[in-house]
């Protein structure tokens, strides 16, 4: 890395770790784009301007020395979460998802249960009838949302004390990230997708404000509010967008060439592929800036760039991520994931062809 541009890593992990102990579940973000905002005001960056979508997500804006070919960068905020459903005759949960994800994934998982008025009650994510001792038939039963439930942590036998707590259809469900950095350099939690991007993203930034440099082009940074349910990146966009840089996870795994230690480059998605000229300038600039970088496909997998072209977007768009293995679970990465792939963003703003 260039001595002129220098990702400050522990800042961007630190602010990725309050990120991710700060709840997002999509439909109740206000929190997470308000961490965002003010970390981004402390970066004290002239002419960056932020504004609240009208859907509530973060815009940031940052005027460029060119003004013919504004660009966008986007990472989403918002996570996996769950919902109330209904309220059981014994005064536990059942629940439905926001996102998708396998319920064994989130089995024992520690939640917290926000009400209308703001108070927050303590459960656990379990199977019904949860006890080996009890329940004979418990390693068998399907995991899926007419077996699950959530132990509340207060006393309550019943839907109507349930009730009397403030709990009701509709509130919003946490689950516990479990944060954790280690001395190795991984860092474990869930949420990664991806609050991981939105720490590169911050990271670029910090980047250039200490070199001070500017994106060569007027650039729209989108921090998304609605990403996990499909559209969270498609709009708000300029009408004379030229091109969108998305950045998301890259999905590791069997057959997957990506890692933790690398920036993915992702040529392909469920979607179809990104732009190719777009894809290929990327991949010279991970070169020339000596970036360890892994290009991949992603079988079963959309992102914010894909709901952009669905919505009729006609940027050039591509896809960028830190590597996180056991996506939609409790997810990790590598610090130099998170430093290769900001150092990609950096150069990516301050390039000119």
């Amino acid at each position: 890395m260039s001595a002129e541009l220098t990702i400050p890593l522990d800042a961007t992990v630190d602010f990725m770790v309050g990120l991710l102990n700060t709840p997002s579940p999509t439909g109740y973000t206000v929190e997470a784009v308000e961490y965002v905002e003010k970390a981004f005001k402390k970066l004290k960056i002239r002419d960056l301007k932020l504004t609240r979508t009208a859907k509530g997500a973060l815009l940031a804006v940052w005027k460029g020395s060119q003004h013919d070919q504004p660009r966008g960068v986007t990472a989403h905020l918002d996570t996996l979460g769950l919902m109330v459903k209904d309220i059981k005759g014994s005064g536990r949960l059942k629940m439905t998802q926001l996102g998708g994800f396998a319920w064994n994934a989130v089995e024992y998982e520690g939640v917290t249960v926000r009400t209308f008025d703001d108070k927050r009650y303590r459960g656990t994510v379990l199977l019904s009838n949860n006890s080996t001792h009890v329940n004979s038939k418990m390693a068998d039963t399907k995991r899926d949302a007419d077996n699950m439930e959530i132990r509340l942590d207060a006393i309550t036998r019943s839907a109507a004390e349930t009730r009397a707590l403030g709990i009701e259809v509709g509130d919003f469900v946490f689950l516990d990230p479990r944060v954790e950095v280690t001395d190795t350099g991984f860092i474990r939690s869930r949420h990664l997708d991806d609050k991981a991007s939105v720490a590169c993203i911050y990271g670029a930034l910090a980047a250039l404000k200490a070199a001070g440099l500017r994106p060569v082009q007027d650039t729209h940074f989108l921090i998304a509010n609605y990403e996990e349910v499909g559209h969270g990146g498609s709009a708000d966009w300029p009408a004379d967008l030229a091109e969108l840089l998305t950045i998301d996870m890259g999905a590791l795994g069997d057959g997957q060439n990506g890692d933790e230690f690398s920036v993915s480059i992702c040529v392909k998605d469920s979607t179809g592929p990104y732009h190719y000229d777009m894809t290929a300038q990327l991949r010279r600039l991970a070169q020339a800036h000596d970036i360890p970088c892994k290009t991949d496909i992603y079988p079963y997998y959309g992102s914010d760039g894909s709901a952009y072209w669905r919505a009729g977007g006609s940027a050039r768009v591509a896809l960028i991520g830190p590597g996180i293995d056991g996506s939609h679970g409790y997810e990790r990465t590598h610090r130099d994931s998170l430093q290769h792939t900001a150092h990609l963003i950096a150069c990516y703003l301050i390039q000119t062809g």
